[in-house]
C-alpha cells in the first residue's frame, strides 16, 4: 500500500475480515500466495463477496438488484479514475492501477450476477452446461484477473484456472441449495433437464417448478447432486492433468482446487445429500485444522 495512506490500510483490512467471515476457505487459500499477490487477490475476492452477498443480504430482491447495479456502475467509475466511498471499491481502484486487472472479466462477472438476479421464479436453467457458463463468469473470471495481477501469462494455467472455476462455482451452487430453499429459490440451480430426468420436476397452470419438500423428493435430489458433482470432477481432473505445464508461480493460485476437492469428498461421505448435517460443519463438512493441513500439504508439493 503505497504511501502508507491510513484510509487504504483501512480498506483493505475490511476487505481480509469480509472474505475471512463470508468465504472461509478461500480466505485459507489466499494466505498461500506470495506476499505481493495477496492484496490485489483480497481486493478481488472482497469484490466477490460484495457481489455475491447482494442478493442474499437484501430483504427486498430490488434491493439486492440495485447494489449489483451499483457495482456494474462502480467498475466504469474505477477505470475512469472516480473516487468512490466504498472499502471494497477503494482496494479495488488501488489493484486496478497497481496491478493487470481486466475490466472485461470484472464486468462479466457482476454482469453475470445481474442476469440471475432478474430471474424469475419459474426461470429453471436448462441445462448443466448454463451452470457451468454461470460458473465460469463468476469464479473463473476470479482467477484469471489474480494470474494477471501476479503477472502471469500462461495459457495453461489460464485453461486449469477455467477448469478449477466451473468446478468451484459448481460445488458451490450444490452446498448452497438448503440456503436457497430457505429463500425459496431452490429451484434456481437445478438443471431442468435433470430435474425431469429424476422425477423432480411437475407442471402446474402450465409452468414448470422443480418439488423438493418431502422424503420422495430426496433420493432423486441426490442423484441430481451425483451427476452435477461429477461434472465438477471432471473439471478438477481436467485442470489437474495441466500441472505439468503450468509454470510454478501460477500454482499458489490454483490452490482453489483444494476446496473443490474437500468438498467434493464430503458430498461422497454423505451420500450427495446436501441437507445432511454433516455438510455444515467445520469447514465444507471436515474440521478447520484438518483442511488447513491439506491446504498446506497442496501447497508444499506444488500441486493443485
Amino acid at each position: 500500500m503505497k504511501g502508507g495512506s491510513s484510509s487504504l490500510r483501512s480498506a483493505f483490512s475490511y476487505c481480509v475480515q469480509q472474505v475471512r467471515n463470508y468465504d472461509y476457505h478461500h480466505y485459507l487459500c489466499l494466505l498461500e500466495l506470495p506476499p505481493q499477490m495477496r492484496k490485489p487477490a483480497f481486493a478481488l475476492r472482497a469484490f466477490n463477496v460484495e457481489t455475491a452477498r447482494a442478493m442474499d443480504v437484501a430483504s427486498d430482491p430490488k434491493i439486492g438488484l440495485m447494489r449489483l447495479l451499483w457495482w456494474q456502475e462502480a467498475i466504469e467509475k474505477l477505470y475512469a479514475n472516480k473516487p468512490i466511498n466504498h472499502p471494497a471499491a477503494q482496494a479495488l481502484s488501488w489493484a486496478i492501477s497497481e496491478h493487470s486487472i481486466s475490466k472485461p472479466w470484472l464486468k462479466r462477472s457482476v454482469e453475470a450476477r445481474i442476469r440471475d438476479a432478474q430471474r424469475e421464479a419459474d426461470d429453471i436453467p436448462e441445462s448443466v452446461e448454463e451452470l457451468e457458463k454461470y460458473a465460469e463468469d463468476t469464479v473463473s473470471t476470479l482467477l484469471y484477473n489474480t494470474l494477471q495481477a501476479g503477472g502471469i501469462s500462461s495459457t495453461a494455467a489460464d485453461h486449469a484456472a477455467s477448469h478449477i472455476g466451473k468446478a468451484s462455482g459448481l460445488v458451490l451452487l450444490l452446498k448452497s441449495l438448503p440456503y436457497h430453499c430457505t429463500r425459496n429459490r431452490h429451484h434456481s440451480y437445478i438443471p431442468k433437464e435433470l430435474a425431469e430426468k429424476h422425477g423432480l420436476l411437475v407442471k402446474q397452470g402450465g409452468r414448470s417448478e422443480i418439488l423438493l419438500g418431502d422424503d420422495s423428493s430426496r433420493e432423486g435430489l441426490c442423484n441430481v447432486v451425483f451427476e452435477i458433482a461429477s461434472v465438477a470432477n471432471v473439471h478438477l481432473l481436467k485442470a489437474r492433468e495441466l500441472a505439468g505445464k503450468v509454470p510454478a508461480e501460477a500454482k499458489p493460485v490454483l490452490l482453489h482446487s483444494v476446496p473443490v476437492q474437500v468438498l467434493l469428498d464430503s458430498l461422497s461421505k454423505a451420500h450427495f445429500d446436501v441437507f445432511d448435517p454433516r455438510m455444515q460443519r467445520g469447514v465444507l463438512g471436515v474440521p478447520p485444522l484438518w483442511f488447513q493441513v491439506r491446504l498446506k500439504w497442496y501447497s508444499w508439493r506444488s500441486m493443485f
